[in-house]
């Protein structure tokens, strides 16, 4: 007859002492109808990544680097869903860069080295498979979100680019810069869409997307159609048609250059 392994009964409880099997107490406790051992440990582990994401060891922040959360680019927004409601995603961000110190050296203006940062962060965050707002940049930056608006918009007509953050890729917001750059690409540069995807931090079906909304709306003008009518047409919104329409007036002219 074999014999008991006293060492192992006596000390194998230790085992249970863990933040998991807290959690599925605590869980089980004040759920008591959420179902049974496997389900009650499968919602403890699913909290538990949720927990271990969030978290960064400091040694993998460098001086000057903080940590923030952002939107995950693959959770767009819907209808009546809130920020609470979409899933978020750590990321790293450098908020104060030598080029930043560099920049002040060279007497930079102010807007000069905040157009720095919000870029750089931006696109970082998107590195990292997350997306930044307006008012994310601008408490980053202790700044207004109107004024980081108008600060990117600018840069990207200046240069032909889009920056990623959630007004561009996730369309969030009244701006239309990021539907004007697809549009130029294609007709005015003659790229394909493959390429303005690649461009401009979209996919595919968003670029397609967006120029035949575009090519519907210039149909309509084209036709001698009100903005009115063609909203009814094509069962739209009325600012939505505006923007286009803003954008074909922009071709028309600089096709005529």
């Amino acid at each position: 007859m074999k014999s008991p392994d006293y060492i192992y009964k006596h000390f194998r409880p230790l085992l249970a002492k863990n933040l998991r099997n807290s959690l599925a107490q605590r869980i089980s406790e004040q759920f008591p109808r959420m179902g049974g051992n496997r389900i009650v440990e499968a919602c403890a582990d699913l909290v538990l990544e949720v927990v271990w994401a969030h978290l960064q060891p400091a040694e993998h922040l460098a001086p000057g680097q903080i940590l923030w959360l952002a939107i995950d680019q693959d959770d767009p927004p819907r209808r009546y869903r809130r920020t609470e409601q979409t899933r978020l995603i750590p990321v790293i961000l450098t908020l104060s860069a030598p080029e930043d110190v560099k920049a002040r050296i060279a007497r930079k203006s102010p807007k000069e080295r905040t157009l720095q940062k919000a870029l750089r962060m931006s696109c970082e965050a998107h590195e990292q498979g997350g997306l930044l707002s307006n008012c994310d940049l601008a408490e980053l930056l202790n700044t207004r979100d109107n004024y980081i608006a108008k600060l990117i918009a600018a840069h990207e007509r200046t240069h032909g680019e889009l920056i990623p953050r959630r007004a561009t890729l996730h369309d969030v917001g009244t701006g239309l810069t990021h539907k004007g750059v697809i549009c130029r690409k294609r007709y005015l540069e003659g790229k394909e869409p493959d390429q303005i995807a690649r461009e401009t931090h979209h996919s595919l079906q968003a670029v397609d997307y967006y120029l035949a909304q575009f090519d519907r709306v210039r149909a309509c003008f084209r036709l001698g159609m009100s903005p009115q009518q063609t909203a009814h047409i094509l069962q739209c919104g009325l600012s939505l048609v505006s923007q286009y329409a803003e954008i074909h007036r922009h071709l028309e002219g600089k096709a005529d250059d």
